[in-house]
């Protein structure tokens, strides 16, 4: 196998900043990605780690390229593109250095690209931007001027405040806005995400950048005296990593997204690419220098900027500051079959599902324009409350009339307002072991990538995820009635993004008598060590009362019965260690939730039960 990289950072998003793992539902992250996300709670000293430093993801991907001597080719963008028929017989990349391209020949090729070169130059069709909703029936498609991460009204966009004549300011475009719903071939914007320390010890500081334009941040001068919102992190998503390190993400109608400058990036060459960057790169350091320097910000705000500096531990060949744009969209393919809204809410399913997708239906900003003589934002759109769902197998293959040798499981044939819900990188993880498994088939079946038989991918991606003979976890969720048992009062209730799969049970509290318990049981599948851990989902954001913290527990396992009280508090959305168990194949181990006597509410999730071979 060869991986070949037109930039030199391995591993993109997951290891360029982006350490606060967005998914939603951690029930669509399995197989390999699984692992990848343990291998991260094993450098911690946990379970699972969904909260990293970039050092420690690239740590990660390392070892692995070095366990399964993984052949890298970096700095060598993708020239062109042979096919006889309908098949891809070679490509030509030209790495750094050399002073011809070198040609690669292979059976089955795979685009893991943000961009989807390989995919276009090989002549596949694709798209670019938003379809109108008419196009797939879609509600939350095309052109949405809604109320997320906007400015307030009142806000003038001109450069003398209330004079058209004056011209616009900096970053706001002079189009019409288009009916809502209606498409464009405009991109939602993109940004970095940003690794910073206030350790003092590895902490560089924020100096001015070149080309810094201190007319960039007019309109966020405007938003802080508006607002009279003087704290940093009302500008900012602010996520801590460990290690006082952080992921910093938009927040608001002015921040890291630097709308409606990358309009071009999809379709453009790696030169017109780079500059795009540079662009990016010096509008994000300024931004931070701005708030950190300009006497006409907030004394309290620059005071706590400054703080704040790049961290000497990460980037180190890029002067700290990662190198990797989030590029949140570009191609997307039109395949055999496309992902759309309905997908998404679960008017419409698949057979063919290989992978699931968790997230909200996604947008961020695409354009930044004048509504009634007012600054707007257009194009976010955050629209959630709906469970995991399959993505098809036919969304990575293309038409088999176009190329019938390629996967293309990161620009996959989605809709826009689709792709925002696929698109985290958790699942592009999987995506990518599904098609790497699926070339491995139409290699050994003499196929075609869309007439590979799919019943033999699926019993692998079920019975044998990491791929190497560990056993799949056993779950026991609490919509699941072969595996539970309920005594006593408890509700059914949905919080989003805060439990295994879709739901949870919960007991109200109040004291009382009466028995209320939940019971899980598992069973072993085979012989072997089992961690066993139990799922503490999240409660609303703005609770009534809070769930209870010290709940008791009775655990019985071949080795006896033990009662335990357990801190649900230490990991919420997250799974609990309850211990080592050495079970024997069908042999069972309960965990019961004893809510008896306690007046907080309680909840009852999911248990796990692990085979020790995949803790590492």
């Amino acid at each position: 196998m060869l991986v070949i990289e037109p930039g030199s950072h391995i591993g993109g998003m997951t290891t360029g900043g982006l350490g606060a793992t967005d998914i939603g539902n951690k029930q669509a992250v399995t197989g390999l990605a699984r692992r990848f996300y343990r291998d991260l709670g094993a450098y911690y000293g946990t379970f699972e780690s969904w909260k990293f430093e970039p050092k420690a993801a690239s740590q990660v991907f390392n070892r692995y390229i070095k366990q399964e001597n993984i052949e890298i080719l970096p700095v060598a963008p993708l020239v062109e593109v042979v096919k006889e028929g309908a098949a891809i017989r070679q490509i030509l990349v030209h790495p750094s250095g050399r002073e011809a391209p070198i040609a690669i020949q292979a059976k089955v090729f795979l685009d893991c690209s943000y961009e989807g070169d390989l995919m276009a130059m090989a002549g596949i069709s694709y798209t670019v931007g938003r379809e109108s909703n008419e196009l797939y029936g879609e509600t939350y498609n095309g052109v949405q001027l809604l109320d997320g991460h906007q400015f307030p009204d009142g806000i003038s966009p001109y450069r003398r405040a209330g004079n058209p004549d004056s011209g616009l300011l900096w970053g706001i475009s002079d189009r019409q806005l288009d009916p809502r719903g209606s498409g464009d071939s405009k991109v939602q914007a993109y940004n970095f995400r940003l690794t910073l320390t206030d350790s003092a010890r590895n902490r560089i500081p924020i100096t001015r950048p070149r080309n810094y334009d201190v007319n960039r941040y007019e309109l966020l001068l405007r938003l802080i005296r508006q607002t009279a919102n003087h704290n940093l992190y009302d500008y900012f998503i602010w996520t801590m990593l460990p290690r006082r390190k952080t992921d910093i993400n938009n927040r608001g109608g002015f921040s890291t997204d630097m709308i409606g400058f990358n309009w071009e990036y999809p379709e453009a060459n790696w030169e017109k690419r780079r500059e795009i960057i540079q662009l990016h790169e010096e509008y994000t350091r300024g931004l931070l220098y701005f708030l950190g320097n300009d006497p006409r910000v907030p004394e309290v705000m620059r005071q706590e900027m400054k703080k704040w500096g790049l961290p000497r531990d990460e980037f180190i060949n890029t002067n700290h500051f990662t190198p990797q744009l989030y590029v949140r969209e570009a191609r997307r393919m039109l395949g055999e079959y496309v992902m759309t809204e309905h997908n998404c809410t679960g008017a419409t399913t698949v057979e063919d599902g290989i992978a699931l997708a968790a997230y909200t239906m996604d947008s961020h900003h695409v354009q930044r324009v004048v509504v009634d003589g007012m600054v707007k934002n257009e194009g976010n759109v955050e629209v959630g409350n709906f469970p995991p769902y399959p993505i098809s197998y036919r969304a990575l293959v293309p038409r088999p009339d176009e190329c019938s040798n390629l996967l293309v499981p990161v620009a996959l044939s989605a809709s826009h307002i689709a792709y925002g819900s696929i698109r985290m990188e958790p699942v592009f993880m999987v995506l990518g072991q599904v098609a790497a498994m699926a070339a491995s088939l139409a290699i050994d079946q003499k196929k075609t990538v869309q007439s590979i038989r799919l019943r033999p991918l699926q019993t692998m991606l079920q019975n044998n995820p990491y791929l190497d003979g560990t056993p799949p976890d056993i779950v026991v969720d609490n919509s699941d009635p072969s595996g539970i048992t309920i005594a006593g009062q408890w509700d059914t209730v949905s919080h989003w993004m805060g439990q295994y799969k879709q739901d949870y049970l919960l007991s109200r509290g109040g004291g009382g008598t009466q028995p209320r318990r939940v019971s899980f049981t598992a069973t072993a599948a085979q012989d072997g060590n089992y961690m066993l851990y139990l799922s503490s989902p999240r409660g609303p954001w703005v609770q009534e009362e809070p769930y209870a913290r010290k709940v008791p527990v009775e655990i019985t396992a071949p080795q006896g019965t033990a009662t335990r009280t357990v801190d649900m508090e230490q990991k919420r959305n997250d799974w609990i260690p309850l211990g080592n168990y050495l079970l024997k194949k069908g042999q069972r181990v309960q965990v019961s939730i004893l809510a008896d006597g306690l007046t907080e509410p309680v909840a009852a999730d999911a248990l796990l039960l692990v085979n020790t071979r995949d803790v590492r």
